[in-house]
């Protein structure tokens, strides 16, 4: 497992092929990375699809409102929705969207961020200063190399369960 300097800012994403480990930054974007530590401790992104995985741009998740497998799973609406908390103002940074970073997913309106995210398969430097960024991939990052294409995926790659790495 990966060398974890702080486990309350870590998140550990179980996928099929192992564990993806995000050092959250909660440093630059504060209230994104509550927001999924929240949504973590509250287990709504366990077994949630990516709904959106581009061949070298990034893979997609996080709609915890459309994307569970609990519920009927409707690929016509994931990538619609958020969670039950309020959207997140952007937080913008001089941060790159460097592969293993992870980017809040918003739709046109710049403060509309919630509880969907993508990890950048490859430097994506075209959306630095439009999306934040608010995590990087410290370990797996050869997992999500492995997360199935398409939009969406015929048989979407879920997250298996989502831990902040202080509770695990």
């Amino acid at each position: 497992m990966a060398d974890i300097k702080d486990p309350e800012n870590t998140i550990i994403i179980e996928l099929k092929d192992g564990p993806v480990v995000i050092e959250l930054l909660s440093d630059v974007a504060p209230k994104h990375a509550e927001r999924m530590k929240q949504l973590a401790r509250d287990g709504a992104y366990d077994n949630v699809a990516f709904h959106r995985v581009i061949e070298g741009f990034m893979a997609q998740t996080g709609d915890v409102a459309n994307a569970n497998m609990e519920k009927d799973y409707n690929p016509g609406r994931a990538g619609t929705g958020g969670s039950q908390y309020p959207d997140l103002p952007a937080e913008f940074s001089k941060l790159p969207h460097d592969r293993g970073t992870l980017g809040a997913a918003r739709s046109q309106n710049p403060n509309s961020a919630n509880s969907q995210f993508f990890i950048n398969f490859k430097d994506n430097h075209f959306l630095n200063g439009q999306y934040t960024v608010y995590g990087r991939v410290i370990e797996g990052m050869d997992n999500v190399d492995k997360i199935a294409r398409g939009e969406p995926p015929a048989n979407p790659d879920r997250m298996i369960s989502v831990k902040v790495a202080a509770d695990a």
